[in-house]
């Protein structure tokens, strides 16, 4: 029997009410019945300030330091983010930093890269407007690589995403549906193959 490959699930929102927070939920419990061990994660559950190298001199933030374990645990991520200006928010981009910064004086976090290096990733987002936030995907994505992530091949904008859920927070149309599973199929696909 196959080991259930452990899945991270987040938003790169913390608003209560965001779409990119109710199709992170949707998402998670569409690989959840695709048969992940999923983890859907709240970044708002972290208390990351923005990134200042004068505050990081004083010692790293013990929720950086939980938030580098939690992205280390799970071999696969999907990440749902919001589009502000054409790209991926400042709450996403301040986490992920933090994330990458090497610790002094700790062994276990001396490389940067540790949390991310091979880590498989899909990427979503969900916007009200006609393209689903699409270009924040294409922001992402380098940074992602960067860091030395795979970043799968699909990737699933959701368009007028205010309209895309049901009462019970699901996708109500079959087509959002498979956008979303062609993302999960093709991070649980490579995840166990890469870690291999």
């Amino acid at each position: 029997m196959n080991t259930p490959t452990p899945l991270l699930v987040f938003s790169g929102s913390t608003r209560a009410d965001s779409l990119n927070r109710k199709l992170a939920k949707a998402t998670a419990d569409l690989a959840t019945a695709a048969g992940a061990q999923v983890t859907l994660l709240d970044l708002s559950d972290f208390d990351l300030p923005i990134y200042n190298g004068d505050l990081e001199a004083q010692g790293t933030p013990a929720d950086v330091i939980r938030f580098k374990q939690t992205l280390h645990a799970h071999p696969a991520w999907i990440i749902s983010t919001p589009e502000y200006n054409g790209g991926y928010p400042a709450l996403l981009k301040n986490a992920l930093d933090w994330a990458s910064r090497p610790v002094t004086g700790n062994d276990e976090w001396a490389n940067g890269l540790k949390p991310f290096a091979g880590k498989v990733v899909g990427l979503l987002a969900a916007s009200p407007g006609g393209l689903g936030g699409i270009s924040s995907l294409s922001h992402l994505t380098p940074m992602l690589m960067k860091l030395q992530c795979w970043t799968t091949p699909k990737q699933f904008a959701l368009a007028k995403a205010h309209e895309a859920f049901d009462a019970n927070g699901q996708l109500a149309s079959a087509g959002a549906r498979q956008g979303v599973q062609a993302v999960i199929d093709q991070v649980l696909w490579a995840a166990p193959r890469l870690a291999a």
